[in-house]
């Protein structure tokens, strides 16, 4: 599929699906005769992986690790399993992960506290004006 149609299923802009290309997160699987960037079905899915790391504060070069680790090998190849390496490393980013998700929640909280407190303050605005 063109970049066009990956932009829609994705919600991610040409900008970005190009900039990560440029930084080699995610380049297109071919192009064509034209030029024009080719994607397939797995290159959608490590977008997707992308736009879930984002949140979580990887950089670059650990999001280029993660991809590495969360691809499959190719069936043909030797490389039946994950190595002790791997998994040690898997295992070190879902720990990050899992502390940043808790960071995000109570960050949330705090968002939803204020977010209520500015409803209290109109619901407080609205009875003054009406006595």
């Amino acid at each position: 599929m063109r970049i066009g149609e990956v932009s829609a299923r994705t919600g991610l802009s040409l900008r970005t699906i190009r900039y990560y290309e440029e930084v080699g997160l995610v380049p297109p699987s071919s192009r064509t005769r034209g030029g024009f960037r080719l994607y397939t079905e797995p290159d959608v899915e490590r977008l997707d992986l992308v736009t879930r790391m984002k949140p979580l504060g990887f950089a670059l070069d650990e999001m280029r690790e993660l991809l590495a680790l969360l691809t499959p090998p190719d069936p043909g190849t030797d490389g039946g399993g994950r190595t002790e390496r791997d998994r040690r490393r898997l295992r070190e980013f879902a720990e990050i992960a899992e502390r940043r998700c808790a960071e995000l929640r109570e960050e949330l909280c705090a968002a939803e506290a204020f977010t209520a407190a500015l409803r209290d303050a109109l619901a407080d605005d609205r009875s003054h004006d009406t006595g």
